[in-house]
C-alpha cells in the first residue's frame, strides 16, 4: 500500500520546502499582491466603489445587483457603473456637473484676468472686471474672427467656457445651477451634458457663420468675437421645451418657453449681446433633445458620450492657449 504522501495526494516535506524556497527567492511576488489589496482597499473606501449586494439604479432609481448586467426595470446596460454607482449618486442628481461648470468657468475667468494685465475693463457695471480681447482669443473665444480669420474651428467648443465680465458670469453660472438640475432629471445626466455641448457649439457655429457672411439686421449681429455659457443655457430650455412636447407635460414646457422668450428680450434690449449664439444655443439644445428622446432610458454610453464631450471642450481650451501664442 501506498501512503497518500507517497500518492501525491498531500504535499511532502521536500514539496513544502521547495515551496517556500520559492516564495522567500521572490519575495516582490508577496510585496505586488499586498499593493494589489491595499490599492483595491483605497478604491473601495475612497470612492465608495461596491462590489457586493444591491445598488439603486442610476436611470430609474429602483434597486439592482451591483454586478446586474442589465437593469430589469429600465433596461439600462450595466446598471452599477461598475460598483461606482453610489459615488456618483453622492454626487447629486446631475453627477457633479453644476459644481464642475461653475469651477472650470471661475478659474478660465480668473486666468484670463491675469492674461489681460492692467487692460482689464472697469468702465461700466457691465464691463467691471472684463479681460481684455487679447485674453479671451488666448483662451478660446469663438466668433468670425477666430474661426474664419484665425482658423481657430475649435472655439466654438472653448468659448462656452469664456466670459467677458463679472456680472457675465455670475448671471450665467446662476442659469446652469437653475436649469441643470431638472434637466438632468429629465433626460439624466449623460444626455444633458451631451445636450449642454452640442448647443454650445451650434451657437457659436450659427454666430460665426452670421459674422462673416449674413448682414446685420436690426439687433441680429453675427458675432465677430463672442464668449459665453448662454448658447448653452439656451439649449437646456429648448431640450426642456421638447420634453413638454414629446412627453405632454405642458407645466414643463411652457415654463422653459417663457423662460426662453424673456431671456431672447432682454438680448434684444440690452447692448453686445449674441442673439444668433441665443438661437442657434435654443435650435441645437431642441433637436439633439429629439435625437436623445427623453421617453427613452439614457444608456451607458451616453455616460461616456458626455464624458467625452467634457475631454474635448478641455482640450479645445488647451489647443486655443497653445495656438494662441503665435500671435502675441
Amino acid at each position: 500500500m501506498y501512503s497518500r504522501q507517497q500518492r501525491g495526494i498531500l504535499p511532502t516535506p521536500t514539496t513544502i520546502t521547495a515551496t517556500r524556497g520559492r516564495e522567500i527567492a521572490h519575495p516582490s511576488r508577496r510585496r505586488a499582491k499586498w499593493e494589489l489589496e491595499v490599492v483595491q482597499a483605497i478604491i473601495q473606501e475612497v470612492f465608495k466603489r461596491q462590489t457586493t449586494g444591491s445598488v439603486i439604479c442610476t436611470s430609474c432609481g429602483v434597486l439592482v445587483g451591483v454586478n446586474d448586467l442589465q437593469c430589469y426595470n429600465c433596461n439600462r446596460r450595466n446598471p452599477g457603473l461598475w460598483g461606482f454607482a453610489p459615488l456618483l449618486r453622492s454626487l447629486g442628481g446631475d453627477m457633479g456637473f453644476v459644481p464642475f461648470v461653475i469651477g472650470t468657468c471661475i478659474i478660465l475667468f480668473a486666468l484670463t484676468l491675469l492674461a489681460s494685465g492692467g487692460e482689464i475693463g472697469m468702465g461700466g457695471l457691465f464691463s467691471l472686471f472684463s479681460p481684455n480681447r487679447q485674453s479671451l482669443f488666448l483662451f478660446g473665444a469663438s466668433g468670425a474672427i477666430p474661426v474664419f480669420v484665425a482658423d481657430r474651428w475649435w472655439t466654438v467648443l472653448s468659448a462656452s467656457w469664456l466670459h467677458g465680465g463679472a456680472l457675465h458670469i455670475l448671471f450665467n453660472m446662476m442659469w446652469i445651477r437653475q436649469l441643470a438640475p431638472p434637466t438632468a432629471s429629465l433626460y439624466g445626466p449623460g444626455r444633458m451634458v451631451i445636450i449642454y455641448t452640442a448647443a454650445g457649439v451650434a451657437g457659436f457655429a450659427l454666430s460665426s457663420f452670421a459674422g462673416a457672411y449674413l448682414p446685420n439686421i436690426l439687433f441680429l449681429r453675427g458675432g465677430q468675437f463672442t464668449v459665453g455659457a448662454s448658447a448653452s443655457i439656451f439649449g437646456l430650455l429648448g431640450a426642456l421645451v421638447y420634453y413638454g412636447r414629446r412627453s405632454g407635460s405642458s407645466a414643463v414646457g411652457s415654463e422653459a418657453l417663457t423662460y426662453a422668450l424673456m431671456l431672447g428680450f432682454f438680448g434684444f434690449i440690452m447692448p453686445g449681446v449674441d442673439n444668433y449664439a441665443h438661437a442657434g444655443g435654443f435650435g441645437g439644445g431642441f433637436l439633439a433633445a429629439r435625437i436623445l428622446d427623453p421617453l427613452k432610458p439614457e444608456r451607458i454610453d451616453h455616460i461616456a458620450i458626455a464624458v467625452a464631450c467634457l475631454a474635448a471642450s478641455v482640450l479645445a481650451v488647451l489647443a486655443s492657449v497653445l495656438h494662441g501664442f503665435q500671435f502675441f
